[in-house]
């Protein structure tokens, strides 16, 4: 196979290198084409566009593939835990059980924030977004620990990922429980990851919260789902500013800023408050699924479809289990949650979405999931922001460790105004 592609620009024919993958993703180099051309490529949103080479996270939208370091998340979400892809994604490897549990000793021995940090929740007001909490303590977790990240040893950047991996949890909670008027409930060592951010977000003085095992489970496999997704919007934007040099917990913040977006983190929060809309309206479903088949209506189905996966989400078959196992256990009566049933019977059995390949995505399933546990809306970016918090790290971790990375400098194509002189005020009209 020729490995280079030629471009012909003005009768000039350039050869460029064709870069494969290992699962045989194609890719045209065009690192040197300024340089050799003085063209650039333009490709507003970079859909087209591969910014790095990476190990961490492998997806075939075509066929509804997702794998972690080359295991397939349906295998991971059957048999491992948030805690354990975590060291997968971070440190590389599944780890064994000696590894586990340092892992595991290292998440609870960091998980309690610098108690001076607590001054700090009070500057912010009662009704302060959460992702606004989250993103500015972050980056203020890492004025307290300044011989850390000052430092380039192995052992020391392992402090750091587990430091913020553990801490976010502890950070997230005493947001919700500043939000809410609450008093900070602090983590208990003796409880496993999720089951402790559990106990911190509704456990009170006078009653400890007890989760159902099914509970902690679904919330564990959220995390577990959401942990990394290749160069996504937060990703990309971890990845720009660790470009730069900068510490770990500040490239995480931006990835917490990237997130919060509505067309990225809020894309669950949109579920619930669609299934509200129609709740309001009086509509069991039905009305909306009608007019969501009408293009003149303006109505759109929150978490049916995704940019990436022209197919089934996998995570979304992974989660639609869990889901339908949770609601059974808890047997909650919810008007909205059995208006989400019939939206979803109408898009996996209706021709119109199943021509279209709508179908529910993992924002459908984990919005419910949430609701269901008792979180509220506003802290279901958090719980995006949580799981993915690994795969930031992990992807931290690429760049810095890469000798050849450069900082990231994307170029544009001016459309403005050419030059013109400057004209004083009292000549401008």
């Amino acid at each position: 196979m020729n490995n280079t592609a030629k471009l012909n620009i003005n009768g000039q024919i350039h050869e460029l290198p064709i870069v494969e993958g290992s699962e045989h993703e194609k890719a045209i180099d065009i690192s040197s084409l300024r340089n050799k051309t003085g063209y650039i490529t333009l490709d507003d949103g970079y859909g087209n566009t591969g910014s790095c080479r990476s190990e961490i996270t492998f997806i075939d939208g075509e066929k509804g593939i997702l794998r972690y370091r080359g295991i397939p998340i349906e295998e991971l979400a059957e048999k491992s835990t948030f805690v354990e892809v975590a060291h997968l994604l971070i440190m590389g490897k599944l780890p064994n059980q000696e590894e586990l549990k340092r892992f595991s000793d290292l998440l609870t021995k960091n998980e309690t924030i610098h108690e001076d940090m607590k001054f700090h929740f009070e500057g912010f007001p009662s009704h302060a977004h959460p992702m606004a909490i989250l993103s500015s303590m972050i980056n203020a977790t890492s004025c307290f620990y300044p011989e850390i990240l000052s430092s380039e040893r192995q052992e020391d950047f392992v402090v750091q990922a587990a430091r913020l991996l553990s801490q976010v949890r502890t950070i997230a909670a005493f947001a919700y429980r500043k939000s809410r008027g609450l008093p900070a409930i602090y983590p208990k060592p003796s409880y496993k990851y999720t089951a402790n951010f559990l106990h911190m977000m509704f456990s009170n003085p006078y009653q400890e919260f007890d989760a159902e095992p099914e509970v902690i489970k679904a919330l564990d496999l959220i995390f577990l789902l959401h942990a990394d997704h290749e160069q996504n919007c937060s990703t990309a934007t971890v990845r720009m500013v660790a470009s730069s040099k900068a510490n770990l917990f500040a490239s995480a913040a931006a990835g917490v800023c990237a997130l919060w977006g509505p067309l990225h983190g809020g894309a669950n929060q949109a579920v619930l408050e669609m299934l509200a809309d129609i709740h309001r309206s009086g509509d069991d479903g039905s009305k909306f699924i009608a007019a969501a088949k009408d293009k003149k209506s303006g109505k759109r189905l929150m978490g049916f479809g995704h940019r990436v996966y022209k197919n089934y989400d996998p995570r979304a078959k992974i989660i639609k289990k869990r889901c339908d196992q949770l609601l059974a256990k808890l047997k909650r009566v919810d008007p909205l949650l059995d208006i989400a049933k019939k939206l979803e019977e109408a898009a996996i059995n209706d021709p119109y979405f199943v021509e279209r390949k709508l179908y529910p995505n993992v924002d459908f399933y984990s919005g419910i999931i949430m609701r269901a546990i008792g979180i509220p809306i506003e802290m279901f970016t958090v719980i995006f922001a949580i799981g993915r918090m690994p795969g930031w790290i992990a992807n931290y971790r690429e760049v810095h460790e890469n000798l050849e990375t450069r900082i990231y400098r994307p170029r544009q194509i001016y459309t403005g105004l050419t030059q013109r002189p400057y004209v004083s005020v009292k000549e401008r009209v």
